[in-house]
């Protein structure tokens, strides 16, 4: 299916999500920014693609690299109809682990790296009155899970930065997707054991790009965790506590 969007920016691109996107979107009329930390998985990846592709190394954490980067990449592009933010990391934490430098880089990668590259975006696209911006989320962020309380609480804040860009540039024209896959096999999720309905990257990426091209909102994916985490918000907190979910 040919894409709606001719000029892609991609960030965390180098594996997993990031990656399948890239796949997945990349076709003769595109042209696709990857941006990731690693650069010779940028090359790799870039080198499988179909159509024309840009690579940038950088990591997300160097905020203050991000509006002329996002400036370059604009031009090199000539343009920009679409940025997916899906750069994340779930380091292992102990059942009595609280070790602030995980939590500090999981709040720098998350949501802070979300936040200075989506605003680069809103602002571009809020002039010129359209354009996509995608989030990628979690179910996590849905409610505090004892396992990862940082990245719970990274991926819930994430939820409602999009959720007040979404309100603020829907009248401009501008989609503001909101994406909540459930487990997926990446590199971020080997070596776990009892993920429950775990899907592929290519399998997320597919659901990511179909709620893009719908204007979802908030999108789960696979769909069925919609349901699920309606119930899962409802349990009452005394209950919740006591499961271990």
């Amino acid at each position: 299916m040919e894409s709606i969007w001719k000029n892609i920016l991609i960030v965390g691109a180098s594996s997993g999500i990031g990656e399948a996107l890239a796949r997945q979107l990349a076709n003769d009329n595109t042209q696709i920014a990857l941006v990731s930390r690693r650069e010779s998985e940028l090359k790799r990846v870039a080198s499988e693609l179909k159509g024309k592709s840009f690579i940038y190394p950088h990591d997300v954490t160097a905020y203050e690299d991000i509006p002329g980067l996002f400036q370059k990449i604009v031009r090199d592009l000539g343009g920009l109809d679409m940025i997916i933010y899906t750069a994340g990391v779930m380091p292992p934490i102990g059942e009595n682990e609280y070790n602030f430098d995980k939590d500090l880089t999981i709040i720098e990668v998350n949501l802070l790296g979300a936040m200075a590259w989506l605003n680069e975006a809103a602002t571009r696209f809020g002039v010129a009155g359209v354009g996509t911006i995608v989030g990628v989320s979690s179910v996590a962020g849905d409610r505090g899970r004892r396992g990862q309380p940082a990245y719970c609480a990274s991926k819930a804040a994430l939820n409602t930065y999009l959720e007040a860009l979404r309100n603020r540039l829907a009248v401009k024209g501008v989609s503001v997707v909101t994406v909540k896959p459930g487990p997926v096999a990446t590199p971020m999720t080997r070596g776990l054991d009892n993920l429950p309905m775990i899907i592929s990257a290519e399998q997320a990426a597919s659901g990511i790009i179909n709620a893009a091209r719908r204007k979802t909102r908030e999108a789960y994916v696979p769909g069925k965790w919609r349901l699920i985490m309606f119930i899962i918000r409802h349990i009452p907190s005394i209950l919740f506590q006591k499961m271990k979910i």
